[in-house]
């Protein structure tokens, strides 16, 4: 009996461990999908897009980030982490403050070094009234420079915004498995 009931136990932790794991692996799959599918959206919303893609040291593709409040209120989204184009890592990002309304957009952060980069991956990385996305409309890419080695883009998915954030975006990084 004792050995029947130790079966069972080490049987169900074994099958709801693995579950976790197999859930946790599609949600980061389902994440990788959409970020690439991000990244073509933002290429063809603005061609000249695809040199930062190509040419930055690293980038961080968040495919859905959301907001929304009524007085106060929260952002957050979750992308992945490119360098030289490949995949290497998951990011975070939350902002709290006051809002009101509800959006959803892409958002894209290009690093022009590797320092910048490197900066964004031990979590020394906060974007602030200083570092202002830019909308990812055609020509935008022109007449955008990197400040501190770093270029934000946005594209509304849906929704309409009013926000005035008083503190920043804080941002995590995950290395890849």
């Amino acid at each position: 009996m004792k050995h029947t009931l130790y079966s069972s136990t080490v049987s169900v932790l074994l099958l709801t461990s693995g579950r976790a794991a197999f859930t946790a692996s599609a949600a980061d799959d389902r994440v990788a999908a959409e970020a690439q599918k991000a990244i073509e959206v933002f290429q063809r919303a603005n061609s000249r897009l695809t040199n930062l893609f190509n040419g930055a040291a690293g980038f961080a593709v968040f495919p859905g980030v959301g907001k929304g409040g009524l007085i106060f209120g929260c952002e957050y989204g979750k992308g992945i982490v490119y360098e030289k184009g490949k995949p290497i890592g998951e990011a975070s990002e939350i902002n709290v403050g006051p809002q009101m309304g509800g959006q959803s957009f892409y958002e894209v952060i290009f690093f022009d070094t590797s320092e910048a980069l490197a900066k964004f991956k031990q979590g020394h990385f906060e974007m602030s009234a200083e570092l202002s996305a830019v909308a990812a409309e055609k020509g935008a890419a022109l007449d955008t420079n990197f400040r501190n080695g770093v270029m934000v883009f946005t594209l509304a998915r849906t929704g309409l915004m009013l926000q005035a954030t008083l503190g920043s975006q804080k941002f995590k990084y995950k290395p890849l498995d």
